[in-house]
């Protein structure tokens, strides 16, 4: 969300539109994050990271779905956070760069968090004995996160839509 001020405080087009997108981006992936923790301590009944390991081996699905919103919440081409990430940078770009270089470090220190946060939960060996026991997830839970991966995908997709509704508003006025 930092970068959502700097891209408000840029005062470039590119950078509040950017700054727009990047909200309803978060909005999508930072949800559909908090919904996977949300699954993992109903079977598990724990948070802590230092007890999970090896999740794809149990489940593969939710492992997928996992991957697709850790690259989303890393900004990744073809995700919702990506196109507003891009446009804040270019307004930023427009301003000073010196800023905008200092800023991209947080995107790449995020990115080595979650990358680091993936392969601790779903990759290597299974670290709790009685795992095997428990099964992927559900329909609702497929449903929800399928659907929230289909907007993250669609909004990195198709970008105008976003953008268009939010400069066709008479409250941003530049």
């Amino acid at each position: 969300m930092n970068v959502v001020v700097l891209g408000l405080f840029s005062g470039t087009q590119q950078g509040i539109d950017g700054a727009i997108y990047l909200m309803v981006g978060h909005g999508i992936v930072s949800g559909a994050l908090f919904f996977c923790i949300g699954v993992l301590y109903d079977r598990y009944h724990s948070r802590l990271v230092k007890y999970y390991s090896g999740l794809t081996l149990v489940m593969p699905l939710f492992s997928v779905l996992f991957f697709v919103f850790t690259l989303a919440n890393m900004g990744f081409p073809g995700t919702s956070n990506f196109v507003g990430e891009l446009l804040i940078f270019i307004g930023l770009i427009q301003k000073n760069v010196v800023i905008m270089a200092l800023s991209t470090t947080g995107v790449v220190l995020s990115a080595v968090y979650s990358i680091f946060l993936f392969s601790r939960t779903c990759l290597g060996q299974l670290k709790v004995k009685n795992i095997a026991n428990f099964i992927d997830i559900n329909i609702a839970e497929a449903k929800t996160l399928i659907t929230l991966c289909a907007y993250a995908i669609f909004f990195g997709i198709v970008s105008s839509s976003v953008i268009d509704i939010a400069n066709s508003s008479d409250l941003i006025s530049l």
